[in-house]
């Protein structure tokens, strides 16, 4: 049975609602940098007083707070105040799951410029990140030191609304030696060797990534050290766990072999690589994975892949997929052994 046809205009509201995502997308990056929801915290306020506190054009900050008004973004009351709503409470700095930093970085031109490209990319099958920026995304924020923490701040907080799940979804035994590649701050690390106590880890990544590690806790102390390189020329020997978490999704597969050929190197005969990623269902159901793989394209190349897809690459780089385990976040366990 096939539902009634909706209305033309009903239509055309839609989709015009959806055309105008990027302002919705803007007015967010607005508040969030201004710190709007942290100064509702105490009660509700006035556009012109979150103005006072803040440097912003009042009458012009009420503009905005009253269109995210209409997303369930803040609420504007019959005094023309505004309070904090369920939503709007994630943009704090000072809660747990907050995304502020995340929605600092999505705000970036790292992200925006390329995005306004995106038909450039579709045409050329390729990013244009490179013709905008000269280089490359990593090697363009090692030439931007404070463009990079914003970015390292930003993937750890995303990083922290899955790191429990992942944790506590794969059973490290006792005594096991882990390597996080390409770790960042060092977040999933810190919630591994939290969770699983007798373990060890190091955190492997570029130096200026590694300057701001979050590893040096009460509960961690004596079972972590950081290295320092790269992962596409090699990768630290010795481990029983390799973790890939957020890596892959940055690169093509021809990079990605690159960075597996590096792991392949570097395993003993019982390791076991830990790819950790979205794996993209099959349908047409609304999936974040697909929403970030098209994110992946315009930034860096790369993609978020189907378990035929990881089964592929990582076939193709010396591995076997063994089990793929659904954390209950966004993110799976791919595990491999080497093949």
């Amino acid at each position: 049975m096939t539902s009634a046809p909706r209305d033309t205009s009903e239509l055309s509201a839609q989709l015009s609602e959806h055309m105008n995502g990027y302002l919705y997308t803007a007015c967010l990056y607005t508040v969030t940098k201004a710190g709007i929801a942290d100064h509702l915290s105490q009660g509700p306020r006035t556009a012109a007083e979150l103005g006072e506190k803040t440097g912003l054009h009042g009458p012009h900050l009420h503009r905005v707070l009253r269109y995210l008004a209409t997303r369930e973004v803040f609420r504007e009351d019959e005094h023309g105040r505004f309070a904090l709503t369920p939503m709007a409470e994630l943009l704090r700095t000072d809660i747990p799951g907050s995304l502020h930093d995340p929605f600092l970085m999505l705000g970036e031109d790292l992200y925006w410029k390329p995005l306004a490209r995106m038909y450039d990319t579709v045409r050329t099958g390729h990013t244009v990140f490179d013709d905008i920026f000269g280089t490359g995304f990593f090697a363009h924020l090692q030439t931007v030191p404070e463009t990079a923490s914003v970015f390292n701040a930003g993937a750890a907080g995303f990083s922290r609304l899955w790191n429990e799940h992942i944790a506590t979804s794969y059973d490290f035994p006792h005594g096991a030696r882990i390597i996080d590649i390409g770790g960042g701050t060092g977040s999933l690390l810190r919630e591994i060797l939290t969770t699983h106590p007798h373990t060890t880890g190091t955190l492997y990544d570029q130096q200026s990534v590694i300057a701001e590690h979050q590893l040096d806790t009460p509960d961690t102390t004596g079972r972590w050290n950081v290295a320092t390189g790269d992962f596409f020329d090699s990768v630290p020997t010795g481990a029983d766990y390799y973790i890939l978490k957020s890596v892959l999704h940055d690169w093509s597969d021809t990079d990605c072999l690159r960075i597996l050929k590096s792991v392949r190197e570097a395993v003993h005969d019982n390791s076991k690589l830990l790819v950790v990623d979205p794996v993209i269902p099959p349908g047409n159901q609304p999936h974040a994975s697909k929403t970030i793989d098209a994110m992946m394209m315009v930034i860096h190349d790369g993609k978020e892949r189907t378990q035929a897809e990881f089964e592929d690459v990582l076939g193709k780089g010396g591995f076997t997929v063994t089990r793929i385990l659904q954390t209950p976040s966004l993110m799976s366990i791919v595990e491999c052994v080497p093949a």
